[in-house]
Formats: structure tokens, C-alpha cells, sequence
């Protein structure tokens, strides 16, 4: 696959294009909680620096996370409901501008299959799970670049996080444009940032014309 004289987008995963918020339904009634007060827990958390990983460690001490997480994990695999509302009018406004889609984002085995079947029209779909590194390592954006085949003056890279996606996208020479959306997204977008921001995926066809 080449693409050095076409426009690509590359969309991240969760928060970008799908809404998390059935996991943490999941994990909000593994805990015996209500999903609002969960959520009010990770973003101090993440605000925190604790992460998502050790906020849960925190709330549930005894808890085998691993074990959890694998019982879960069909909670991670995106189905169509999950798809945020401006995803599939962004990408045919895309597409007939003749920009090429890419998906790659930091997911677990079956995400990348899962997205497949949804049928998105990306010209490729990877995660941190098929190419075996995760970002923010640079290598990850080196996957980017060699699976779309084009500059990365042509590459977009749409990301919720300012630290995995805009700051790695970046240092790898692509156009970063942040979606502060999801836990991770409004949290970051209230931080004081340079980023290139996006209220809404419609508005990548302007953005990109």
C-alpha cells in the first residue's frame, strides 16, 4: 500500500471513535458501584497520575484486576452502538474528499477484528495488540507511517489524549488533532495545551481542505 501524494486520517480508538461507556458500566457494577461515582473516582484518579489501572487497584484492593479485566473483556470489543454519532458522517465526508482512513490505537486482541466487521471503509486497522508496541512509543508511529505509505506532512492523527497521541504524533512529524473527548480527553482539555482542537470529527473535512 502506497499513498505518498494522497491525505490520510489516522483515528485512535476509544474516545475517538468508540464510547467506552459500556466497560465502565461493567466495571461500576463489578464494584458494586454506581457508574457516575466511577467515573468520578478514574478522572480524580487520572488527574491524579494514578491511571486508570491503579485508580481500580485503589477502589478495590483485593481485587485480581487481571482476572477482572479478562472477564470483562467482551465489554472492550466495539459493537455498532458503541460507534460515537459524528463517526460514520465524518468518514464518508472524508472519503468522498478523497482522504484515506486509517484506525490505530492502543486496544486488546479482537478490537482490531471487531472494528473490521463494523465496516468503517479504513484502508487499514491496527492496534497495539497486532503490531505488538503501544503508544506513546515512537515505533508505534512508525507503524503509522508505514501503513499508510505517505509523508507524514499527508498524515493526520486524531487522538483523546494530549500525552499518547498528540505529543508522539508530533514528534513523528503528523498533523496531531486532539478530541478531547472520553475520560481521558476532558480531562487533558482542561489542561493548558497548544494542540490543534477538535469539537467534533465533522469538522476534519474543513479542517483538512
Amino acid at each position: 500500500m502506497r499513498g505518498g501524494g494522497t491525505r490520510w486520517v489516522v483515528f485512535d480508538v476509544g474516545g475517538v471513535l468508540v464510547n467506552e461507556a459500556r466497560l465502565w458500566r461493567g466495571w461500576a457494577a463489578r464494584l458494586g458501584m454506581q457508574e457516575a461515582e466511577l467515573l468520578a473516582a478514574l478522572r480524580a484518579g487520572i488527574a491524579a497520575g494514578n491511571g486508570i489501572g491503579g485508580t481500580l487497584r485503589a477502589l478495590a484492593p483485593g481485587l485480581d484486576l487481571r482476572a477482572e479485566r479478562a472477564r470483562l473483556a467482551r465489554l472492550e470489543i466495539p459493537e455498532e452502538a458503541d460507534l460515537y454519532p459524528d463517526v460514520r458522517p465524518a468518514i464518508v465526508a472524508l472519503r468522498r474528499a478523497g482522504v484515506r482512513i486509517g484506525i490505530a490505537g492502543n486496544q486488546p486482541p479482537g478490537v482490531a477484528e471487531a472494528l473490521a466487521r463494523l465496516g468503517l471503509g479504513a484502508a487499514f486497522i491496527a492496534t497495539s495488540a497486532t503490531w505488538g508496541v503501544a503508544k506513546p512509543d515512537p515505533r508505534f508511529f512508525v507503524r503509522v507511517r508505514e501503513a499508510t505509505g505517505a509523508p507524514p506532512e499527508r498524515i493526520a492523527y486524531v487522538g483523546d489524549r494530549l500525552d499518547n497521541d498528540v505529543a508522539p504524533a508530533r514528534a513523528a512529524g503528523l498533523r496531531a488533532l486532539f478530541l478531547p473527548r472520553g475520560l481521558w480527553g476532558e480531562l487533558h482539555d482542561a489542561e493548558a495545551h497548544g494542540a490543534e482542537r477538535l469539537a467534533s470529527l465533522l469538522e476534519l473535512p474543513a479542517r483538512l481542505s
